[in-house]
């Protein structure tokens, strides 16, 4: 952790919504006059798509069915370690972009599925955001949570992470459920190992709850609503929140446990708002004290 270049972190599985989430912290920098310097887990897969296509085939033929963008033969965990760690302690870094589609091919002019090149980020940032698979990754040999200042969890429950991911991937990219649910079975052991344990490091964790049947979401013609869910936020410190105040401000909300508060999940936008404001505030006043 850094008091003078303080890093936040966004962490959630493919089809969580963490993109979401980013979406309400660019609103509060932007409100609040706050200049982040972003960072994408993306830019640290090891392979681009068509050598992690090759990786894949290959470790199907050696007999692994579960090499996956999940975990850390394909991923570069010491160097997002690492960039969390430099940015800490100059408040400068590099990182790289990894090329979607083919709109943000026009945009920064590489084919899809590739990488740019590294290149350092803009100076006099007042702190780095990420958003991604691991940015809040701790396992036997790196720990890259330990840098972080600020870490949100985004867990829909997860037949609803399954329908979101489905209905993403078949709509938005093209596959077939069936490729999806392969995707899904592929992915599953690395999802327990790397993904799963980072929501017990989090400072807050954001999980969706259905409240309309997600039995079979390899068959769920539509994704439930914000309107058909709950929305679970749990602190994992609780000091300091005040729920009396969240509750009164959103409506229809209660405390489920002593550190979790339940609130309708149309209202999570200003659940955020509400929550990570005075948080982030909190950073930059710190950051501006010592210098």
């Amino acid at each position: 952790m850094s008091t003078k270049h303080p890093i936040i972190s966004v962490t959630g599985s493919s089809g969580s919504g963490t993109t979401t989430v980013k979406h309400t912290f660019s609103q509060i920098f932007r409100r609040e006059g706050v200049n982040e310097a972003s960072i994408e887990g993306d830019a640290f897969h090891r392979f681009d798509r068509a050598e992690m296509t090759r990786r894949t085939d290959e470790a199907n033929e050696n007999g692994d069915s579960h090499f996956s963008h999940f975990g850390s033969a394909a991923n570069l965990f010491e160097q997002l370690a690492e960039t969390f760690r430099e940015y800490g302690e100059s408040g400068a870094t590099r990182t790289r972009h990894y090329v979607h589609d083919q709109q943000e091919a026009e945009l920064y002019g590489m084919p899809p599925g590739t990488f740019t090149d590294w290149e350092s980020i803009p100076e006099g940032s007042d702190l780095l955001f990420y958003e991604g698979l691991h940015g809040a990754l701790v396992t036997d040999t790196v720990d890259a949570a330990q840098h972080v200042d600020l870490k949100i969890g985004v867990v829909p429950t997860i037949n609803l992470e399954w329908i979101q991911k489905i209905h993403r991937d078949r709509d938005v990219r093209g596959y077939s459920t069936e490729a999806v649910t392969n995707t899904i079975l592929r992915r599953m052991p690395d999802y327990v190992k790397y993904i799963c344990p980072q929501f017990s490091q989090t400072d807050i964790n954001f999980q969706r709850v259905p409240i309309v049947d997600t039995s079979n979401p390899f068959v769920a013609r539509w994704i439930p609503t914000a309107d058909e869910s709950m929305l679970v936020i749990r602190f994992r410190d609780p000091y300091g929140i005040d729920f009396s105040y969240l509750t009164s401000m959103l409506h229809d909300s209660f405390m489920s446990r002593a550190n979790s508060i339940v609130v309708p999940g149309g209202k999570l936008d200003l659940a955020m708002q509400l929550i990570l404001t005075p948080l982030i505030h909190r950073l930059i006043e710190r950051k501006r004290r010592a210098g």
